[in-house]
């Protein structure tokens, strides 16, 4: 028999491998990992209050509820979908995958995270941003395309509302200030 395990905080590749480590160290029977969900064989004997213990160790979170499951879904699902340069209609297709309105998602999202969904969007957006200046490959024209906005002046506007600071300014940076993922908000 097999249990899906929601875990909070999971947001790249190697936040995979860390859950698989503590997972497989717990002595659990591990089928899938995938960012925000482990699916466990049941049956296993290792308790999940160590489990959950071994977990908030680094920084992941064993979700507990529906809502909070529901909205760490959204999240894992913008995160890839801004990282695959995919955000046309977001929140449209977060409504179909969800199989609830843009404005049942927004409203839960809002209200579960303190910020609007649109405005959370935007911070994941600008982070993209800020690791697309650093690798250096994009001009600033290329990685406003990328990330679907209207022009390079649009992006440039809405970097400095949220940075205090412009794309070349950043760019020019000695020590550039980059927030992980799970501590956007």
């Amino acid at each position: 028999m097999k249990e899906t395990i929601y875990i909070k905080n999971m947001v790249c590749n190697r936040c995979i491998a860390s859950v698989l480590a503590i997972f497989n160290t717990e002595n659990y029977i591990v089928e899938s990992v995938e960012l925000g969900k482990v699916v466990v064989v049941k049956g296993i004997n290792s308790s999940i209050e160590h489990l959950s213990k071994a977990l908030l160790k680094t920084g992941f979170e064993i979700i507990e509820n529906e809502t909070d499951t529901l909205v760490e879904q959204i999240k894992v699902k913008l995160i890839n979908k801004i990282e695959l340069g995919e955000t046309d209609d977001l929140f449209k297709i977060l409504a179909n995958e969800f199989g609830k309105t843009e404005t049942a998602i927004s409203k839960l999202f809002s209200k579960h995270e303190g910020i609007t969904l649109e405005k959370y969007t935007i911070n994941l957006k600008i982070e993209k941003v800020k690791e697309l200046i650093q690798v250096g490959q994009l001009n600033f024209s290329e990685i406003a395309y990328t990330l679907n906005y209207k022009s390079s002046s649009h992006l440039s506007r809405q970097f400095k509302t949220i940075t205090g600071m412009s794309m070349s300014d950043y760019k020019n940076l000695q020590d550039w200030d980059r927030k992980p993922l799970d501590r956007i908000v």
